[in-house]
């Protein structure tokens, strides 16, 4: 007598997740058939990065029905990983008929949902979060996943930003494609990933490497800021515990940098570099200067700076307290003119490569900001 055969309910899906290009790719052999829920509408809040989620409305929401076994699986997978709810069970309508499928309620919000303005602007961000959290299936359970989203979303709004390279006028043009890669292994998933590539690349010469096992660090894009008043001619530096000092053994792991945070899924690096200054330093920017888009440690890690210039005034205080106690941040904030800001490189107390970097070119560009100021 054979076994009786499990019967799986169906996932409609809608929204961010019925935007097909975000699953294909990370789900092998998708199969999704068109399906409508009536008297539902699609309704999103004003984040970054919306999800969306669906409610009772008027009118009715197109979508994709997912049937097949281990696809709906790995739709609920992804489902926990981006917090979308427990699933219901409403009806939906596939070619005239009903059909009784599972919906995940996800997260709905005041605004309407614009479904072309999230697929030009968000969609591909999703779709590389997807394949990070379907990478971790197995290996992380998916509550656990929901708990480090923001540094998912970032990662992969990091991997879109990528897709637009610097110039090759000096350097080789040859494209990432042409590296053969033979295995990516993930050797650490926690707050930070670790990705093994076994690989070869083409060299100078035309031939091709030898097959080489390289260990990369998978960080997020980050924006940096030297708030500087032009008018009283001072800039104003944050102090902080750094691990990257303690771990290395530097009896004084407390470093001077610029005010700087991590880029958030859907955000830009200009939004981050005013929401940084204003939750680390209390201060409102009234314009931006770029200073360098750049790779930091590029022989292993995926961490990108943009840094930038903060034109804002500045108080007379000379020392404050900043940071967000959900980061759990230790802030310090220090105003200091820019004198004495150019001794602490000469003396080697700014030790922090994107401080040097703001600074000299502050003192490249000083004579046109004050004289515009």
């Amino acid at each position: 007598m054979g076994l009786a055969s499990v019967v799986v309910t169906p996932v409609f899906l809608y929204g961010p997740l019925a935007d097909i290009t975000v699953l294909q790719g990370a789900l092998p052999g998708l199969v999704a058939a068109e399906a409508r829920a009536e008297g539902m509408q699609i309704c999103c809040d004003d984040a970054p990065l919306p999800l969306a989620g669906l409610r009772r409305g008027l009118g009715a929401v197109d979508g994709w029905l997912v049937s097949e076994p281990d696809t709906v699986e790995g739709v609920t997978f992804i489902a926990e990983a981006l917090g979308l709810g427990r699933s219901d069970v409403i009806t939906v309508s596939q070619d005239g008929r009903p059909v009784a499928a599972r919906v995940f309620p996800g997260r709905p919000g005041p605004m309407d949902w614009d479904a072309q303005d999230w697929s030009r602007r968000a969609a591909p961000i999703l779709r590389y979060a997807v394949q990070e959290i379907l990478s971790l299936r197995g290996r992380v359970a998916g509550q656990d996943l929901y708990a480090g989203l923001p540094m998912i979303m970032s990662r992969a709004s990091g991997r879109v930003a990528a897709q637009t390279p610097a110039p090759a006028d000096v350097r080789s043009a040859t494209e990432a494609a042409t590296v053969q890669e033979i295995a990516c292994e993930i050797t650490h998933a926690g707050f930070f990933l670790g990705r093994a590539y076994t690989l070869r690349h083409p060299r100078f010469d035309g031939t091709p490497s030898d097959t080489l096992r390289r260990e990369v660090f998978v960080a997020t894009d980050a924006a940096l800021v030297l708030p500087y008043d032009p008018v009283r001619d001072r800039v104003l530096l944050v102090e902080q515990f750094r691990m990257g000092p303690y771990g290395r053994g530097d009896p004084r792991p407390w470093m001077l940098e610029p005010v700087a945070g991590r880029i958030d899924g859907g955000e830009s690096p200009e939004e981050a570099a005013h929401r940084e200054c204003l939750e680390e330093a209390g201060l409102t920017l009234r314009a931006l200067e770029k200073i360098s888009q750049h790779y930091c440690t590029p022989g292993y890690s995926t961490e990108f700076f943009h840094l930038f210039l903060g034109i804002c005034d500045l108080p007379d205080l000379e020392q404050g307290r900043g940071g967000l106690a959900t980061e759990h941040e230790d802030i310090r904030t220090h105003v200091i003119d820019f004198a004495q800001a150019m001794a602490l490189v000469k003396s080697g107390e700014a030790n922090n490569g994107p401080l040097i970097l703001c600074l000299l070119w502050l003192e490249r560009m000083r004579a046109r900001l004050r004289a515009s100021a």
